[in-house]
């Protein structure tokens, strides 16, 4: 996840300090306790759990989509299977491929497993064959035919001595096969849907299993009957077993039989545990409600609900428990309590909004192309996903304390939330008002005293100034339903943007009409007053921003421009073009003396307000950039886009300057010992040093000066055949340019007839480049030649002149 691109400019310069990207997209997810691999198209992810980055990405060669994949028991070995219907075999640790194999199935797999030995892996196909591989004598052992339709599911028994495989079908039944004979056992029905999930007991005499039509069955395996059948009331997609030596009485356990816990559709992520002999519920998760689009309070019924869990995966070591939501979201829970450890986003879809939070701007919180706002901890990448809203969040903004911050929605709301400083957990909505249209954009008052409105645009061309209690409770209870101190018909279209001046008396607003209007806050319980109108975009506003130092005011806008404009007498001062689609956001930083403008390109520019240009373009996105917000030091800055990317960049000016005087220190040193070496005539250090500050015209001095030396000749092949094999290669590169010059092409030619006399052409051939710079000396070489000749040409003639003409008037012998 970490880059190393970076962007300059004459005041500040930033490079990538993290990003948090898609790594998980749908489909199969395993966990050990240090890692989690899911696929994510063509590639399967590895993400660190300790750090939430990710560490290794195994990635097919074909660009095939992965259909399948198993990680061994010993993670050791992981195997992959995709639509090419190719089996891979991966060292993971390495990223590299050992091993590639045809899979004999026709069509491509749906599932695979390996044994607990880790030398039996089993896959099952779409075509409803089960092939099992020996992965250390690499040939196939079994072709095992019967299932209809596709073997979703296959799963070893946990005594190896069995030899004994269980899979799943579309018939949906549970297939037990003797692995010594290759025979089906039998065929355990109980089922009325796919069987989703297979658990077994410690000792391997009993299973539960899992399916769709809101059952679960525990299985008497050396009888091969159904013992119980368990209703769940929710299409279970995943099942694991409690640990019989654990005490889970906490939670209501209170028997040593076998206790199950259920992943299904039921509910937002509620995991809960159930007693097999009773068949009765003795714990149900509790989470914070979450209210759907729907306006359904029980949560989903249906299987493919976004908030339904889809896997649910046990970590016996640490006793934790991974789940995965439809939403390709991955939770952490630590039994028996089931709190949340940690949560990952696999997948953000568009992001819309983003903005820094917290004491010392530790999280950000993140808007996206749904109802739920998400808060990271950008240490850890962990999430909080926060629910409130009931359609699509579209704009957020953070009170200046950092400890407050404020979204608006497609829902015609506007919710205020308090963050603990210290803690950094989230608390739910405090506040809610709500409007009349889909509100655009929210903004707070700027003084740190001050948190005692909000502002507020909206689709129906209206300004709202909402008053926020004195005091604002800092526990969870019931929200507060506030009204609108003042609505103003602003504008002629939708308001993009508002945006409050530094002393909270002014107020901006950019609309789609192509205007941007400053309006005076006045006194509260006073209506807004017009005091200008900045016109001279083409098309809509976009957004608006005061300077934190100047009485100016920046816009963007859908015409590619961004400019900058005078709150004195409205006029326009400088105007900034260089995006090639809409410019969506801006920001001050720098003190107010640059700008950061990011737009519909995917390109986001710094621009110099003094010299009006732009310095820098950052290239980090493939879609519209919606989010860009910088800290309250200015030291870091978040971009969020529409690729579903956030990229947290960090000020590292202080760090380059001190590197680039450092290096300059460096050199004046390295220039002074040379000069001593030459001075002290020990020329081949003064070479070497002369070629490791790669400058040839200081190595051209030092060859001059051998050559003008006594003995030059002899002293020159001495010291160049000394030389390292790096060392002659730079050399030899060096002379293909001297050749150039007719000044300095005799001593190219001494340093190439010195290599050329003593080196061997396959010795010659090994250099890097060496074959290029040799048929670049050639033409040049020719062309001295010629020029050489014709100078030996005209000073013979010059001689045979000169002996035989004679002197005027001299008398005749």
């Amino acid at each position: 996840m970490l880059n190393c691109r970076c962007f300059f400019s004459s005041s500040c310069s930033y490079a990538v300090s993290s990003t948090i990207e898609p790594f998980y997209k749908g489909g199969k997810v395993q966990v050990n306790e240090k890692f989690i691999f899911c696929t994510c198209g063509t590639r399967v992810n590895v993400l660190q759990i300790v750090t939430g980055k990710i560490v290794h990405s195994i990635e097919q060669d074909d660009q095939e989509d992965i259909t399948s994949f198993a990680l061994s028991l010993d993670d050791e070995i992981l195997v992959t299977a995709s639509k090419a219907l190719l089996l891979k075999q991966w060292d993971w640790k390495q990223a590299q491929c050992t091993r590639s194999w045809r899979a004999i199935h026709n069509v491509p797999i749906a599932s695979m497993t390996f044994d607990p030995t880790a030398t039996l892996l089993a896959t099952g196909g779409c075509d409803g064959t089960i092939k099992l591989w020996d992965v250390v004598k690499q040939y196939c052992t079994h072709n095992l035919k019967g299932s209809s339709g596709v073997v979703h599911l296959v799963e070893f028994h946990p005594d190896i001595s069995l030899l004994q495989l269980f899979s799943s079908a579309s018939d949906c039944g549970i297939r037990m096969w003797d692995l010594r004979s290759s025979q089906c056992l039998c065929v355990l029905q109980s089922h009325y849907s796919p069987v989703t999930s297979l658990a077994f007991t410690p000792d391997g005499a009993s299973m539960v299993s899992s399916g769709r039509d809101k059952i679960c069955t525990v299985w008497d395996l050396k009888s091969r009957t159904a013992r119980r059948t368990v209703p769940v009331y929710e299409a279970v997609e995943s099942v694991v077993l409690l640990p019989e030596d654990e005490d889970f009485s906490e939670i209501g356990v209170k028997t040593k039989e076998i206790h199950f816990i259920t992943a299904g559709s039921k509910g937002i992520c509620v995991l809960r545990v159930w007693d097999a002999s009773s068949a009765r519920c003795v714990f149900a998760q509790t989470l914070p409600s979450a209210p759907s689009a729907g306006g359904s309070e029980e949560g989903g019924e249906e299987y493919g609900d976004p908030r339904s869990l889809t896997y649910c995966l046990p970590l016996p070591s640490s006793l934790r428990l991974a789940t995965v939501t439809a939403e390709h979201n991955i939770l952490l829970y630590q039994l028996p309590s089931f709190t949340t450890q940690q949560q990952f986003v696999g997948f953000n879809d568009e992001v819309l909004d983003v903005k820094f939070l917290g004491k010392g701007d530790t999280h950000i919180v993140v808007a996206t192309n749904s109802s739920q706002l998400k808060v990271f901890d950008l240490a850890t990448s962990s999430c909080k996903i926060l629910y409130g809203h009931t359609d699509t969040v579209l704009s957020l903004d953070v009170f200046k304390k950092g400890s407050l911050f404020v979204s608006c929605a497609k829902d015609k709301s506007v919710r205020v939330w308090r963050q603990d400083p210290d803690s950094g957990q989230v608390l739910d909505a405090r506040f809610s008002c709500i409007g009349n249209a889909n509100i655009q954009c929210v903004n707070h008052p700027y003084t740190l005293a001050c948190e005692s409105f909000v502002v507020s645009g909206s689709q129906d061309c209206t300004i709202k100034v909402w008053d926020l209690p004195e005091s604002i409770p800092e526990t969870d209870g019931d929200m507060f339903q506030l009204t609108a101190r003042v609505t103003e018909k602003a504008h002629d279209k939708d308001v993009n943007s508002v945006a409050v001046s530094p002393n909270d008396k002014l107020l901006v607003s950019g609309s789609q009409d192509r205007l941007a209007k400053l309006w005076s806050l006045g006194a509260p319980g006073a209506d807004l007053a017009l005091l200008g109108v900045f016109r001279g975009h083409r098309r809509g506003v976009w957004c608006v921003q005061f300077s934190p130092m100047d009485q100016v005011l920046a816009s963007s806008s859908a015409d590619g421009s961004v400019k900058l404009w005078s709150l004195q007498d409205f006029s326009c001062l400088k105007t900034f073009e260089g995006h090639d689609a809409s410019v969506l956001k801006l920001i001050f930083v720098s003190r107010g003396t640059q700008l950061l403008t990011s737009g519909s390109d995917g390109l986001v520019k710094l621009w110099t307000i003094k010299t009006n240009e732009c310095v820098k373009t950052l290239d980090a996105h493939q879609d519209k950039v919606w989010g860009l917000h910088a800290t309250r030091k200015d030291d870091r800055v978040v971009t969020a886009s529409a690729d579903s990317n956030i990229t947290v960049w960090t000020d590292v000016t202080e760090v380059e300057q001190a590197e680039e005087q450092a290096k300059q220190e460096d050199q004046i040193l390295k220039k002074q010992e040379l000069s001593n070496l030459l001075h002290e005539k020990k020329y081949l250090k003064a070479l070497g040093l002369a070629i490791s500050l790669d400058q040839p015209h200081t190595v051209l001095k030092v060859i001059k000066a051998i050559r003008q030396g006594e003995n030059g000749a002899k002293q020159l092949e001495k010291t160049v055949l000394k030389l390292r094999q790096d060392q002659k290669e730079s050399m030899l590169r060096y002379c293909a340019v001297w050749n150039t010059n007719a000044r300095s092409c005799l001593d190219a030619q001494a340093v190439i007839q010195v290599m050329l006399t003593h080196l061997s052409p396959e010795e010659l051939l090994q250099y890097q480049g060496a074959r290029a710079h040799l048929e670049g000396l050639i033409p040049y070489t020719e062309r001295h030649m010629q020029r050489i000749g014709r100078l030996l040409q005209a000073s013979m003639f010059l001689d045979y002149m000169w002996q035989k003409m004679r002197v005027t008037g001299a008398p005749a012998r």
